[in-house]
């Protein structure tokens, strides 16, 4: 199948399959006489494994750790469940960070009057005005 149909199948960008397949997680097409790449559908299913994998937050360069799991019939679940733990142990780390600078900007946004005068706690802080006074 042309990419078109692969993109519309695995739920991907025609343009994100061609940088997967640049960055070496999908192997290059084969051609047809055309020149149009002919995407198999066994290129569908790593397709739709490798969009999962990103949807979940993974980095390129763990799922390429996935997908070397996923066709080794001899891994240990317990490799793959070690990978899943760290990334989910940094998206714990993340949320930490998310949620500190949610209270950082809410806590400027409480100082700030909101009204029709120009001084602003929120912009002086960005300008770095509120620590140099």
């Amino acid at each position: 199948m042309r990419i078109g149909e692969a993109a519309k199948r695995s739920g991907m960008a025609a343009k994100t399959i061609r940088f997967y397949e640049e960055a070496g997680l999908i192997e290059p097409a084969s051609r047809l006489d055309s020149g149009y790449r002919d995407f198999s559908p066994d290129d569908v299913r790593r397709l739709r494994f490798i969009h999962r994998a990103r949807h979940l937050g993974f980095s390129l360069e763990e799922v390429s750790r996935l997908l070397s799991l996923w066709s080794d019939r001899e891994r240990a679940s317990a490799d793959v469940k070690r990978l899943a733990l760290e990334h989910a142990a940094r998206v714990e780390a993340k949320m930490t960070e998310l949620r500190s600078m949610r209270d950082a900007i809410l806590h400027l946004a409480e100082r700030c009057h909101g009204d029709d005068r120009p001084e602003c706690p929120i912009l002086d802080e960005l300008a770095g005005k509120a620590s140099a006074e």
